[in-house]
């Protein structure tokens, strides 16, 4: 991948329209369920992101036909439970945790060998909190001392189990509830907090029976997909970024049209409201099983808060999003129980601390989470670490620092929100 580096400089107050790009996890889900199904499924509003272009590319590899008419479309020619077809060529996901963890679950299932391989940052991302719950099912998966590449040996029958999950995680829900579907009896899995529930209410729109509700899933194998229509609504995370910059700009007021509002993603909407954000919920809706709605935010002064650990599952990814906003809030900002926060991209709660660092702000880490002093973001120099929404949280940071921020590393800002630049820039962004 080509470097990329950015500079964010100060400006005036955001205004304008900004429709952000489709929502990944359900992007990614509605390809995998699509290309289990009997029949012809079609996604609008699909994320055109390289993650998903990249779980995409792995089902093609399958045996599935994936067409993409427009921008944003796709149309998946399902091939049943047991259609897929095994290949010996690695299965590259890029740098896309969600649809290795999924696909790991997925093809404990099948009768073939598999070997999942993504690129250099999802090379170092643990997988045994995937790969151990697995082996209690049945299945056989190799890793390389707990890390990619998975090889996932096919013909193992597996059998449902009833598993609690040590940490509460949505992808490793996922990756048990899909290998459900090839077990016998029933799977379920259990939350020490609940998390978002995508694929729950997708198995459910596909025709799969399922029980679920906050913290816990249940479904038994033997059953079948059936395709349908899905309408992949706005990305919350990527919505994030621009409630906190319209949030922390002066005289700022920006519309988010048609925001996915899942309650198990939507915890950083609550903690910008603890923290006085001024925050409107508009044409409230449902498309395809998934809470909607129109979302309107003006500037507001901000004021430190001691996070509710109870949101910090619904919140994991926009992490970064805060700190900025907890750096410009007065007061102190406490992040408590956000210990995952330091496998992911990159260790964002270490990577965050170092940049906000370099800009002046006075932050202090935990193990599980951080310490911030608002106040005043400066100039200077950071490094995202080849992490998307690191990248992407700096340059709203450069909206209200003293002067230019420069921010090294922003490739893979491709891989969750392409066209960040040019929709930042329309609405008041100096991003260049």
């Amino acid at each position: 991948m080509t470097r990329l580096d950015w500079t964010s400089q100060p400006g005036g107050a955001l205004h304008g329209s900004v429709r952000v790009p489709g929502d990944k996890s359900v992007s990614h889900r509605a390809l995998m369920l699509g290309a289990l199904a009997d029949g012809t499924s079609h996604i609008h509003g699909f994320l055109e992101g390289e993650d998903t272009r990249a779980t995409a590319a792995v089902l093609q590899r399958l045996g599935v036909r994936i067409e993409a008419p427009a921008e944003g479309e796709r149309v998946v020619h399902g091939v049943g439970l047991h259609g897929l077809r095994g290949t010996a060529q690695p299965l590259d996901c890029g740098n896309a945790g969600t649809g290795m963890r999924l696909l790991a679950g997925l093809l404990a299932g099948q009768a073939f060998d598999s070997t999942l391989v993504g690129d250099e940052s999802l090379s170092r991302r643990p997988m045994r909190r995937v790969t151990e719950p697995l082996a209690r099912m049945g299945a056989r998966i190799d890793t390389q001392d707990g890390l990619p590449p998975l090889r996932v040996h096919g013909g193992q029958p597996l059998r449902g189990i009833s598993y609690t999950l040590p940490v509460a995680s949505a992808q490793v829900k996922s990756a048990l509830l899909l290998a459900g579907l090839y077990a016998r009896g029933e799977t379920e899995v259990i939350e020490p907090h609940p998390t978002r529930d995508y694929t729950e209410r997708m198995l459910a729109a596909f025709g799969w029976p399922i029980t679920f509700e906050p913290g816990r899933a249940r479904l038994s194998g033997g059953h079948a997909l059936h395709a349908t229509e899905v309408d992949v609504p706005a990305d919350f995370s990527s919505a994030a970024f621009f409630l906190v910059a319209a949030s922390i700009v002066p005289g700022s007021t920006l519309r988010l049209p048609s925001v996915g509002l899942n309650p198990r993603r939507t915890g950083l909407l609550k903690a910008l409201r603890l923290m006085g954000a001024d925050i409107r919920v508009e044409n409230e809706r449902s498309s395809g099983g998934e809470p909607v709605g129109d979302l309107v935010v003006r500037h507001a002064p901000l004021h430190g808060i001691e996070l509710p650990e109870a949101l910090v599952p619904d919140m994991i990814d926009e992490f970064p999003a805060l700190f900025v906003a907890a750096s410009v809030a007065q007061g102190r900002t406490v992040v408590r129980g956000a210990a995952e926060l330091r496998v992911k991209e990159s260790d964002r709660i270490a990577t965050m601390a170092a940049g906000l660092r370099a800009l002046g702000v006075a932050i202090g880490e935990t193990p599980d989470g951080a310490a911030i002093e608002g106040g005043v973001i400066g100039g200077g120099a950071t490094d995202s670490h080849g992490d998307h929404r690191i990248a992407m949280s700096f340059a709203v940071a450069g909206l209200v620092a003293t002067g230019p921020v420069r921010i090294d590393d922003c490739a893979n800002v491709a891989t969750s929100f392409p066209g960040f630049t040019a929709l930042a820039n329309g609405c008041g962004f100096r991003l260049a």
